[in-house]
């Protein structure tokens, strides 16, 4: 790779970052709007990576979308779905990120960066809600979930819709984030042992 193609690379590994996290939250639809944005020259994917851009695998991720969706809202599937989700989500995180790094000419060093920068990044966001569903569980015993729920979906697109324009701009604000719940987190008073 030519100096002339750092800033592409740079661009494309910010914005594999971007949608990674976004997958952390739903698996399916972020793969779904990748595709149908590729689909519609929104969206640059490498070579190897435009299957998901195809009708069947649009149909399969919009199928999908709305079953994972749907479970979410019931209280007692949401949790189930977050275990299985525990290894769905970093791998959706992963294709994603590879995906969009078309300058990387390699499909094998494109999925492998893409694994290295898409599944912890998408496993991130899932941890920070499977706290939050739990503790949403505890506190209303899973009635705000289907509230917290539509949150997220509503999340989802707008961090995509934002990836997509801005990427640099979703992966500052989800580091800023971070940041921000470790030092609440570093806070926290001690427990107190009892006597």
């Amino acid at each position: 790779m030519t100096a002339a193609g750092w800033p592409d690379l740079a661009f494309a590994v910010t914005l594999g970052i971007a949608l990674a996290a976004c997958a952390g939250l739903r698996a399916w639809l972020p793969l779904l709007m990748a595709g149908a944005a590729a689909r519609l020259g929104w969206l640059e994917l490498g070579a190897s990576f435009e299957f998901l851009a195809s009708g069947r695998a649009l149909v399969l991720f919009g199928v999908a979308s709305v079953v994972e969706i749907a479970a979410d809202k019931v209280p007692a599937l949401d949790h189930l779905l977050d275990v299985i989700s525990t290894v769905l989500r970093p791998a959706a995180g992963s294709l994603l990120a590879a995906s969009v790094l078309w300058p990387v000419k390699d499909p094998l060093a494109a999925l492998a960066l893409g694994v290295a920068v898409g599944a912890p990044t998408a496993l991130a966001p899932h941890a920070l809600k499977v706290m939050a569903r739990a503790a949403s569980t505890t506190f209303t015993a899973g009635f705000a979930n289907p509230v917290i729920s539509v949150v997220e979906d509503g999340l989802v697109i707008f961090l995509f819709v934002v990836a997509v324009v801005v990427p640099l701009l979703v992966v500052m604000g989800l580091a800023t984030v971070m940041v921000l719940l470790y030092l609440r987190w570093r806070r926290r008073p001690a427990p107190v042992a009892a006597s």
